[in-house]
């Protein structure tokens, strides 16, 4: 967990006492906590007006630990609580004036209508959230959603519901939706996805079978493993022939 100190983003022009560093930096930092965070989430946060890193003379972006800390209250504030952006700006405005304002316990999700909490009779867990807890998570819509799941990339689970996963990659295709990416374009990488997924079920599938328990937990691990690098090798990949790196 980060251990930066709280508070809200700095602005103007970065100088060199300042402890700031780049995106990139960021993104590594998070990444403990927030696997599914993208340099692209980071963009669009700021162009939300939710944190405002400061920018070197050449322009680069730059932030500081109070930067980051925020980063991660919005991101926890995501995650946890399944709140949309609007109602987590007003949390930490309220932050800053030195207002409390508590927010819904896990397994809590706040009314859009009424404007008022209260408790789902199955309250949304990590395994399995309701369609209109996808949409707040993802702030997205209906008709949004049910193009997404036309073009398969986003799927209910057997038993029904969504699961984590399923938020991560909605709140990806929404993100890249903002660039002007739309669900057609996205079928190639939900292919190459499906293949990937593929070749590591091959690796495991064996293990997988095992009649001992702890080869087959050992699976599990391994296919985490092979599909942490599996993601790491397409970033690379996709740097590589862009020719860029993270700033």
């Amino acid at each position: 967990m980060l251990r930066t100190p709280t508070g809200g983003a700095g602005t103007g022009t970065a100088s060199a006492g300042d402890r700031l560093v780049s995106i990139g930096t960021v993104l590594n930092q998070l990444r403990d906590e927030f696997p599914e965070v993208t340099i692209s989430k980071i963009r669009f946060l700021e162009a939300e007006g939710l944190v405002e890193p400061r920018r070197t003379a050449s322009g680069y972006r730059k932030f500081s630990p109070q930067d980051v800390e925020r980063l991660a209250q919005i991101l926890r504030m995501q995650r946890d609580h399944y709140l949309p952006l609007k109602v987590i700006r007003e949390h930490l405005d309220a932050l800053a004036r030195g207002e409390q304002i508590p927010l819904p316990a896990p397994g809590r999700r706040r009314d859009l209508i009424e404007g008022a909490w209260e408790t789902d009779p199955e309250p949304p867990t990590a395994a399995r959230l309701g369609r209109a807890e996808l949409m707040a998570a993802a702030e997205v819509t209906e008709t949004e959603l049910a193009e997404w799941e036309s073009y398969g990339l986003i799927s209910a689970t057997e038993g029904g519901g969504y699961d984590a996963e399923t938020v991560t990659v909605a709140r990806l295709v929404a993100d890249l939706g903002r660039f002007g990416l739309e669900p057609r374009h996205l079928r190639a990488v939900k292919a190459a996805a499906d293949r990937e997924a593929g070749l590591i079920e091959q690796v495991v599938a064996p293990l997988r079978r095992h009649r001992n328990p702890q080869t087959r937990a050992h699976a599990e691990e391994t296919a985490r493993d092979l599909a942490a690098q599996s993601v790491r090798l397409h970033a690379a990949l996709v740097q590589t022939a862009l020719g860029i790196r993270l700033q």
